[in-house]
Parts: structure tokens; sequence; C-alpha cells
């Protein structure tokens, strides 16, 4: 029950960012998440809602880094291990109190993929301003890393285009 309240406010907060954002001119660019090891951005005009865990059907013979397919407001979706799927597709043992600290994120219907990645961490939303300095990928990046921001602290960041990963042949199971 608590989870459910943590996730109400956080949704009310993120919520009244938005709102101050929409008010004030200043547009909020990124959604910002922990997977795994890193820090990532995803554009906001990618990701749809913002689920708490819950119960995900195993599906056989997928890839170590597909959880399985959730309901999801009435909606089924196939829910990746984002953290796995970056870090070169092992997965990574979770008990049921890790899993209740995650979240899944939506991709944007409008990306036409029933999809959810499940992250570590939700950390709020991010703009330009946040950051000291940006540069592009190396030239073996996947194509669906957007540029490395650095922060004011001086931690890195990476972009993802979720439209290009809901694209890539990796992600949709068909290379390797």
């Amino acid at each position: 029950m608590s989870n459910k309240k943590a996730l109400r406010e956080f949704q009310s907060r993120l919520a009244q960012r938005l709102q101050s954002v929409r008010t004030t001119g200043t547009a909020a660019s990124w959604l910002a998440v922990e997977a795994g090891s890193s820090r990532l951005l995803f554009p906001l005009s990618h990701a749809g809602e913002i689920f708490s865990w819950t119960d995900v059907q195993k599906v056989p013979y997928a890839r170590p880094w597909f959880m399985g397919v959730a309901n999801l407001r009435g909606g089924l979706h196939g829910v990746i291990d984002l953290g796995s799927f970056l870090q070169g597709g092992d997965s990574r043992p979770r008990g049921e109190s890790d899993l209740a600290q995650c979240r899944m994120v939506a991709l944007n219907p409008l990306l036409d993929i029933n999809c959810a990645l499940l992250v570590d961490r939700l950390l709020g939303l991010r703009t330009t301003e946040a950051f000291a300095t940006s540069a592009s990928v190396g030239d073996g990046a996947p194509g669906y890393f957007g540029h490395v921001y650095t922060d004011l602290d001086g931690r890195p960041w990476q972009e993802l285009n979720l439209q290009v990963l809901s694209q890539h042949q990796a992600f949709l199971g068909i290379g390797a």
C-alpha cells in the first residue's frame, strides 16, 4: 500500500512540475531514470505512463532481458529489463523487494509498440539547463543512443531514443 501511495505522490509532484513548466515557459526535455549502472534520459515525447511493479507472466524461450507480459491498465505490454538489455542481455536476479522498488515506463502509444521498460529508479525531469556539456556517442554505439550529457556534478547521462530502440532488431528479438 505504501508503494502505491509513494507512486501517487511522485506522479502528483511530476504533474505539478509539468504544470509549472507550462506556465513558466521552461520545457522539460527528458525523464531521468536509472537502469542497472546507467543514468538514462528518455525524451518526454517517447515516454508514456509510469507503473509500479505488477505481476509479469513469463514467456518461454524469450531473451533473458524479456521479463514477460503484464496487464497495464487493461493492455498487454511486453516488459523489458532495460538494465539487462543495455548491459549485454544477461538477466539480473531480483527479489520481490527489489522489484517493488522498480518502475515500469510504458512507451508512448504513438510509437505503436506495447512495451514497458523496467527501470531501477525514477530520477525526475531534466532540462538542458541541468547539464554542463553534451557530446556525441562513439562510432560503435547502438543507433538508439543519443548524446551523452554531463550534469553539473560531473555525472554522465546517456540519452536513449526510445523510438529508434523500439524498432532496433536486437530489441525486437530479431538480432543477436
